[in-house]
C-alpha cells in the first residue's frame, strides 16, 4: 500500500513555483559560467592591449559564455543574456588584441625598426642612441 500524493498547496501570498515543502524558500538558481564569462569578457575588453588580457581572457570568456548559453538552452541554468553578453565582450577583446598584435608584429618587422636596431647596436654613447631614436621618428613620420 502506498501513501497518497497530494498537490503542493501554497499558502496565500506565496507563489507556487518557489515553495519548498519543508517551509523555506527554494534556492535561487545561478549560472556561474555566465557570470564568469561576463567578468572575463569585460576584463578582456579593458585590457585588450595586452596578450594575457585580450587573447587569453577573451578566449576564456568566449568558451565559458558558449558553455553557459548551451546550459541555458537546455534549461539547466538561467541568465542567457549574461552568457551572450560575456561571449560578445570576449570576442571584442579577442578582436582588439589581435589587431594590436598584428600592428606590433608589423612594426617590429619593418625596415625602419631594423635600421634603428642596427644603429643602436653601433652607438657608443647616449647621444648616439638619442640620434638613432630621432632618425627612427623621422623615418616613421615621412
Amino acid at each position: 500500500m502506498s501513501l497518497p500524493s497530494y498537490p503542493d498547496a501554497s499558502y496565500p501570498g506565496q507563489s507556487p513555483g518557489r515553495h519548498d515543502p519543508y517551509g523555506g524558500e527554494a534556492p535561487v538558481r545561478t549560472n556561474g559560467f555566465a557570470v564568469a564569462a561576463l567578468v572575463l569578457g569585460l576584463i578582456a575588453c579593458l585590457f585588450f592591449w595586452t596578450i594575457v588580457g585580450g587573447l587569453l581572457l577573451g578566449l576564456l570568456a568566449v568558451v565559458l559564455g558558449v558553455i553557459a548559453a548551451l546550459r541555458t538552452r537546455q534549461g539547466r541554468a538561467p541568465r542567457r543574456g549574461m552568457a551572450i553578453a560575456g561571449t560578445a565582450f570576449g570576442v571584442l577583446g579577442l578582436i582588439g588584441s589581435a589587431i594590436i598584435l598584428v600592428l606590433a608584429v608589423s612594426v617590429l618587422d619593418s625596415r625602419e625598426f631594423r635600421n634603428f636596431e642596427s644603429c643602436v647596436d653601433k652607438a657608443d654613447s647616449r647621444a648616439a642612441e638619442d640620434r638613432c631614436s630621432e632618425d627612427l621618428i623621422d623615418e616613421l613620420t615621412n
